[in-house]
């Protein structure tokens, strides 16, 4: 009987795509081993595999598995998740025990959402459900060994790279210290570690600038896959025609304006990891297609017929909005969520975790200070500035903070105290408050639209303006620059608004 026929597939399955084709001899280093108690179906993979030119072990009982992978280790584990005697997941914890880089893939005949992501939750790699074709085993497998070859490349670098770092040398997991100690940030930082040692997929929530795309830097950098591209895509940046190009890539004429093939960041991301911000935002028919990658990496160009090739890549997910609620709103298709939400990670506000924040303002002024300024000396923080900081509502979070002290910087003396008036906040005061929708003190709806906008518009230049000439300390030439006008211009406008230099920072002293 032909393998294909016992794994209840066409008798000649097409060949999967070539672009993860490994040396035969890489092949043969990676060791297989596959955990079935239907002895059709383990050999017949077996047999496809060794004729693939891996190197193949087969166990009939988890038991004997579990004995095989303490006496060795294995690089890709293909097991049932329900066996007589030991369950799947036992040998999944064996096999990681003996081989934390090991690849395990845990096969049913009964799959549901909830096996899935236990599986996946406990460090599986991938879940598949039986019967499952050669082709697709044939893939499936190909990905696994690739990322085996990726871990391998990853490891040769981090060996090289610590031969050439100089003692006292801050390492990337070490720059967490750096960006927070309160305990909610801590929180986050160890599941970065704990997820960072896996290949499961990682759906980061938090509000708009609290550094989700930090993360999954750091998510990427620690992993197996660091020696590969960590490719970023916005899903709200571009059109949904767009947006499935730069993923997927397309054809020669797709589309009016497509008069060459290109290359996806799918396939760019191939070998390590793809991040996507904003997820939600995605189109919905974009999300389908998305899923079929996730589930079994075949990638299909915009404006092909065929399968153009197959991608080992790993997701990272990222949105501001409530996933749950996007999900019951149609925004997040349910199977996409639950695919790439095995490890969920949620990053606190910077109002949440006070203690943050001078450790972060002073992470920022060292580096902004030594970007912008080089080796002039630095200025310190006094403790007005410091509490001035704490106490700011930093609606914009880490990306809010790390605006305002670049601002400051670009503008401070070197070795300089820094008091509260150098730091340039946001003043929230007016739109933070119940029911003012942001409009200024004292604001008349007297009139029509174009003349209220007038009167709006007017309170802002005079508050813009008398705010930066303090900011400067009256110097018009560094008050023009971060305005991002000329001298002339800001004149101008302060002659407009019958603003005085002088006069302002009079006021400014009482």
């Amino acid at each position: 009987m032909a393998v294909s026929e016992r794994l209840n597939l066409p008798e000649r399955p097409e060949s999967p795509p070539s672009n993860l084709t490994l040396d035969p001899k890489v092949r043969a280093s990676i060791e297989i081993l596959v955990v079935d108690d239907e002895h059709t179906l383990r050999e017949s993979c077996a047999t496809l595999l060794t004729s693939n030119g891996y190197s193949v072990e087969v166990c009939g009982r988890g038991e004997d598995a579990v004995e095989l992978l303490r006496r060795r280790p294995f690089d890709i584990v293909l097991a049932d998740v329900f066996l007589p005697g030991i369950p799947g997941l036992d040998i999944l914890a064996a096999a990681l025990e003996a081989n934390p880089d090991a690849i395990v893939i845990m096969m049913t005949g009964n799959p549901s959402v909830e096996s899935s992501v236990e599986a996946l939750r406990a460090g599986a790699w991938d879940y598949v459900p039986k019967p499952f074709s050669a082709t697709h085993l044939q893939i499936m497998i190909g990905r696994a060994a690739h990322t085996v070859v990726v871990g391998r490349e990853s490891d040769k670098k981090a060996a090289e790279k610590v031969k050439k770092t100089p003692n006292g040398a801050v390492s990337h997991s070490r720059q967490s210290v750096l960006l927070g100690v309160s305990p909610a940030f801590a929180r986050v930082i160890s599941l970065v570690h704990q997820v960072s040692k896996t290949d499961a997929s990682v759906f980061i929530t938090g509000e708009s600038g609290t550094g989700k795309e930090m993360i999954a830097q750091m998510i990427h950098h620690e992993s197996r896959r660091a020696s590969r591209e960590l490719v970023a895509v916005n899903c709200a940046a571009l059109p949904e025609t767009l947006l499935e190009s730069e993923m997927f890539g397309h054809v020669e004429g797709a589309f009016t304006g497509a008069v060459r093939e290109k290359t996806g960041l799918l396939e760019v991301a191939n070998g390590g990891t793809l991040f996507l911000d904003e997820l939600t935002e995605m189109p919905m028919s974009i999300q389908a297609k998305l899923l079929r990658v996730l589930q079994d990496g075949v990638l299909r160009k915009l404006g092909s017929t065929k399968t153009d090739s197959v991608v080992n890549v790993r997701f990272i997910a990222a949105t501001n909005m409530d996933a749950s609620e996007a999900v019951e709103q149609g925004k997040l298709r349910k199977d996409l969520f639950y695919r790439l939400r095995v490890v969920p990670i949620n990053i606190p506000p910077l109002r949440e975790r006070p203690e943050d924040i001078p450790v972060l303002a002073e992470h920022f002024l060292r580096t902004f200070w030594e970007q912008h300024r080089g080796t002039e000396s630095v200025p310190s923080f006094t403790r007005e500035a410091l509490e001035a900081l704490v106490d700011n509502p930093w609606q914009g979070n880490v990306r809010e903070l790390r605006n305002i002290i670049e601002h400051a910087v670009v503008l401070l003396q070197p070795g300089a105290e820094i008091q509260p008036d150098d730091l340039p906040f946001i003043d929230d005061s007016s739109s933070s408050a119940p029911g003012s929708e942001g409009f200024p003190e004292g604001f008349s709806f007297h009139g029509d639209y174009h003349e209220a906008r007038e009167r709006v518009l007017a309170a802002f230049e005079r508050g813009y303006l008398a705010r930066i000439v303090r900011r400067a300390k009256g110097n018009m030439s560094d008050a023009a620059r971060i305005a991002g006008v000329d001298r002339t211009t800001l004149y101008r406008l302060m002659q407009k608004h019958g603003l005085d230099r002088q006069d302002l920072l009079a006021r400014s002293d009482d």
